[in-house]
């Protein structure tokens, strides 16, 4: 067998015999992105103050499920990056998933204007520039704005995101992880708030106190707390965001018949005001997403891109439990097919172990004008890897949709660190109209499946059917039984947990809807999410 130093090797791909007259460091940079395979194109290098358009800046289309960052101050062209990044994933087959935080993006289903600025930004890449509109639907928060409503049950939900959302801390989050679990060993299924408040008031109240003594590590005086804290998130209006029909994100996997990626657009420019409830919501749609997709390992191209805006409202005030799940699902999803880019301001917006995970990398300007701007730019230097560019100079005077970037390569090294001047995306760079986009979303086949919210029987209903018993057994028993179940045994007659899973009114719920009588506990994922079975899975 030869020595693996003297074996042939494949012949690495060669840039353009123009670019190979470019200086030696900029030559050098642009080799490192002469990929063999399929890659979305970025922008032109910027080197010595001068965009050199034959050496081209790409990002290969199978490392995007390595997860990225895109950074950079306020106006510096995040948005039109994730425009442009989710443009060519389309193109490429690839669903993609925005959170149009200020109602920006929901242009990317129009063809774009051409003028004098996007005429002169593609002469200076080299960009054939063609208006193009890309296949989207248009979700909304609890049907808060324009589009299609995203709802969660809060048995699917959890309690750790939950927790999260109502500004918990540790003893009182685990506190919740313990009530979640009661309801589910009760059989009381948790639609929406007002089923979690209906289980703790009654564990709180004097015919539901011998229940709470059965939690173990549940004091009265947590579940007090928890329970004026649910009160006053229903108070700000939250109740919308919570029931059914649940959301499926399969829906986030679709195709158009044309072969293109679907294009998801989560408008949360309506809820703006409650960035921990929309922060939160996102991760837990990719949460969802991880629970039920099955392993790939590596694949030609991603499954799905999801894009998490505005992420540093994931880990302000996080609690460590929150922090291992976030760690743990970035970590493991990618082997889904699932490619996450958080966007932020600066690098150190997110936590190192996450941080560490993010592949491709697109660093727009910063600026310096405090101790504090200084003390973020020169953390965000120390995160490139080592270059020709003075990167603090560079990074303080890179202009509008100018970047520096470094991705992975096929073979999944980091690539040289590249100033870019970046492409012009060509769907409409800005919102949709709001006619066209009322009439998008009405005549989305997705539309009568969402739209209208659905209250069917849950904790609630048969906790208020138990507020007419005569005593405290009987209020308790209908806590614990459904419709059609008997009165929860006494200790010494207490079944196995087989027999509880059986007996349990999630189950009944499931055997009747499915016709069948096999049924299953409620299993949580790392962020202590749950699914119910019958889901459409893609």
């Amino acid at each position: 067998m030869p020595d693996r130093e003297t074996m042939p090797s494949a012949p690495a791909p060669e840039v353009s015999e123009r670019a190979a007259a470019l200086p030696q460091d900029a030559l050098r940079i642009a080799s490192g992105y002469a990929f063999s395979g399929p890659a979305l194109h970025l922008g032109a290098l910027l080197w010595d103050g001068q965009c050199l358009p034959d050496a081209q800046i790409r990002v290969p289309l199978a490392m995007l499920n390595r997860h990225g960052l895109v950074a950079g101050a306020t106006g510096t062209g995040k948005t039109k990056t994730l425009q442009l990044i989710a443009e060519q994933l389309s193109a490429q087959g690839v669903p993609v998933f925005l959170a149009d935080i200020k109602g920006d993006l929901s242009g990317i289903a129009a063809p774009g204007r051409q003028d004098a600025r996007v005429e002169g930004r593609a002469a200076d890449v080299h960009q054939s520039w063609t208006a193009t509109g890309f296949p989207a639907e248009y979700y909304a928060l609890g049907g808060i704005g324009r589009g299609i409503p995203v709802r969660a049950t809060v048995t699917g939900f959890g309690p750790v995101l939950l927790s999260k959302v109502l500004r918990l801390n540790r003893t009182q989050e685990q506190s919740l992880a313990l009530i979640f679990h009661y309801a589910d060993s009760k059989g009381l299924e948790l639609i929406d708030l007002k089923d979690l408040r209906a289980v703790v008031t009654f564990l709180t109240s004097d015919e539901g106190r011998p229940e709470l003594k059965t939690i173990g590590g549940l004091s009265a005086a947590t579940a007090g707390v928890i329970l004026r804290s649910l009160t006053a998130f229903e108070a700000q209006g939250a109740s919308g965001f919570f029931g059914e029909p649940e959301f499926d994100t399969g829906e986030l996997l679709r195709t158009a018949e044309d072969g293109r990626g679907v294009v998801s657009v989560l408008e949360l420019s309506a809820v703006q005001d409650r960035p921990q409830l929309f922060s939160t919501f996102l991760m837990w749609l990719l949460a969802d997403l991880f629970h039920d997709l099955p392993e790939l390992g590596d694949v030609d191209k991603p499954r799905l891109v999801f894009f998490l805006d505005e992420a540093h409202l994931l880990f302000d005030d996080a609690s460590e439990a929150f922090l291992v799940s976030i760690t743990q699902t970035v970590r493991l999803i990618r082997s889904k097919g699932v490619g996450v880019f958080f966007v932020t301001q600066t690098p150190k917006d997110v936590p190192a172990d996450v941080l560490a995970q993010l592949g491709n990398r697109v660093q727009h300007a910063l600026r310096a004008f405090t101790p504090d701007d200084q003390k973020a730019l020169n953390a965000t230097v120390k995160t490139f890897p080592k270059s020709p560019y003075d990167l603090e100079e560079v990074l303080t005077n890179l202009g509008t949709g100018e970047a520096v970037v470094t991705v992975l390569s096929e073979k999944g090294a980091p690539t040289p660190v590249a100033a870019t001047r970046l492409r012009a995306p060509e769907s409409l760079m800005g919102p949709l109209g709001q006619d066209a986009l009322e009439r998008a979303v009405a005549e989305s086949p997705l539309y009568e499946r969402y739209a209208q919210a659905v209250d069917r029987e849950s904790a609630y209903e048969r906790l208020e059917r138990g507020r007419g018993a005569k005593g405290p057994d009987e209020m308790r028993d209908a806590a614990s039984r459904g419709s059609r179940e008997p009165r929860e045994p006494r200790e010494e007659e207490r079944p196995s947990a087989v027999e509880q899973v059986v007996g349990s009114g999630v189950f009944q719920s499931l055997a009747r809807s499915v016709g069948t009588q096999i049924g299953r506990e409620i299993t949580r994922s790392l962020f202590g999410t749950a699914r119910r079975s019958g889901r459409r899975r893609r």
